[in-house]
Order: structure tokens, then C-alpha cells, then sequence
């Protein structure tokens, strides 16, 4: 199996356990070994007392596409620490994409960036997750012997 045949088969089986991404309404739109894209259209129950995409929600987008790039091993990993910065706001009908790529892994531990861009290429924000690989695997893929 390739590597960005291992992350497909990941993403299949972490996306089929997924309620809250669906639940926002996002869309996975790529992955690969290391690297995730997720994407979601910003709708009025995303928004908050501003009138803008509430920053929970495009967190969670940056957090879910963090999420299956930290997973494209089959590797079970959870997030250890996540910051984010918002630099612009997210606006009703706004299509936010969320593109994860790793930026280090050594041993169990992993560093990956994320940055959210709206349909106009303007960052919205930047995601910074440091990732644990615990026990367990996504899928089994048989005796590796």
C-alpha cells in the first residue's frame, strides 16, 4: 500500500466516525500522507453576535484538517496543544479551506501548520498543532510480516 493509499484508507475510516465535522458541515477535499484539506461555506449558524464566522468554527475546521493529516499513517494521534491566530474575519457565504501540512515528526510526536484561506485567498488564520501518536490504528492492515 502507498502512503497516500494508507491516508485515503485513514481519512475513509476517521470520516465515518465523524459527527462533529459533518455536523459543521465540512468537506474533506484531499489527503495525503502528512497533509489534509478540509473545507466548509460559512452559513448564519456559524456566526456569532458580530455578524462573522464565530472563531470556534473555523478552530474546529483547522482542528479537524490537523486532525486527518496527523492521522494519514493509520497511526492512531490525538492533538497535545493547538494554538491559532485570527487575522481577518470569515463572513456569511464565505467558502473557508483549511490545508494542514506536517512540518516535523520525530518519534511520536509531530508539529504541523495549518493556514484557513477564504474563496478569495485572504488567511483568515493560522493553526499551529503539535500532535501524540497513541496506541491503536485507524484500520487494520493485516500481519505486517
Amino acid at each position: 500500500m502507498t502512503p497516500d493509499e494508507r491516508a485515503t484508507r485513514a481519512a475513509q475510516a476517521m470520516w465515518a466516525d465523524d459527527g462533529a465535522s459533518l455536523w459543521f458541515g465540512m468537506e474533506l477535499l484531499d489527503v495525503g500522507e502528512g497533509r489534509a484539506t478540509l473545507a466548509l461555506t460559512v452559513e448564519p449558524h456559524h456566526c456569532n453576535g458580530h455578524g462573522s464566522c464565530h472563531g470556534g468554527v473555523i478552530f474546529a475546521l483547522a482542528d479537524s484538517a490537523f486532525a486527518f493529516a496527523c492521522n494519514s499513517r493509520n497511526q492512531a494521534t490525538v492533538a497535545q496543544q493547538n494554538t491559532i491566530t485570527y487575522l481577518a474575519p470569515g463572513k456569511p457565504g464565505d467558502r473557508l479551506t483549511a490545508t494542514a501540512g506536517e512540518v516535523s515528526l520525530q518519534g511520536r510526536s509531530g508539529l504541523t501548520d495549518v493556514t484557513v484561506h477564504n474563496q478569495n485567498g485572504d488567511l483568515i488564520a493560522r493553526f499551529t498543532g503539535l500532535s501524540r501518536a497513541v496506541r491503536g490504528q485507524l484500520f487494520d492492515e493485516g500481519d505486517p510480516s
